[in-house]
């Protein structure tokens, strides 16, 4: 199941900058991206078996990929308007199916790390050379399925970029299990020129950070 929230503002705006939302749910914005945007697709292999697949996803719905690649990942906050923010049901094909009404149970990690659900917002701190970019984000859709687990956040007012990025963790039928990462993005507009050409400076760097981040042998923030 793909569940996401709709968006909405609040008394913090918590708002998303861009109208693409969900659109990472499915390949197709490879070939056609909505107007304007960037989108881009990586993956890594990070090894087999169940008890791999169920410890990097457990990673990533904690975060891991982002703090394991040396992001700071600060003001965590779960929604908890559950009316106002409640959710999308969306078919295999990224189609909306209906809405969701009532709020899923709250997940934890074995040491107490609450899982990121549909509505988390956060900040991301990103640091290339001397400077560093934070980045209002916001969880748009979790995906939870026996050999699919991830989760797609996008990009709130104050963002220097509109964006949306999939994280996702799948094992396959010979029980491989791979990290894709999968993007779009464009830049909000002039005055955030000389923030995106750092952004984009550090982006192959933090790529391969991102897609290392939970393989086996990595070193964290390597």
């Amino acid at each position: 199941m793909v569940t996401g929230p709709i968006r909405s503002g609040g008394p913090e705006d918590s708002s998303l900058n861009y109208a693409a939302i969900g659109a990472t749910q499915s390949r197709e914005i490879l070939q056609y991206p909505p107007k304007g945007y960037r989108a881009v697709e990586s993956s890594r292999r990070l090894g087999s078996g169940s008890e791999r697949f169920e410890s990097a996803a457990r990673a990533l719905m904690t975060w891991g990929v982002q703090r394991g690649s040396g992001v700071a990942v600060t003001e965590v906050q779960g929604e908890s308007d559950t009316e106002a923010y409640a959710g999308v049901d969306y078919d295999e094909e990224g189609r909306p199916v209906g809405r969701t009404t009532v709020a899923e149970e709250e997940l934890f990690s074995p040491d107490g790390t609450p899982y990121v659900s549909a509505g988390t917002t956060a900040v991301l701190t990103f640091t290339v050379g001397p400077v560093k970019v934070p980045v209002p984000v916001k969880v748009v859709y979790i995906i939870d399925e026996p050999n699919r687990v991830g989760f797609a956040y996008g990009s709130r007012n104050g963002s220097p970029a509109e964006f949306e990025r999939l994280l996702l963790v799948e094992q396959g039928d010979d029980g491989g299990v791979w990290l894709t990462i999968r993007a779009l993005s464009r830049p909000v507009g002039v005055r955030w020129r000389i923030v995106l050409t750092v952004l984009r400076l550090g982006q192959r760097r933090y790529t391969h950070k991102y897609l290392t981040a939970l393989h086996p042998t990595r070193i964290a923030g390597k």
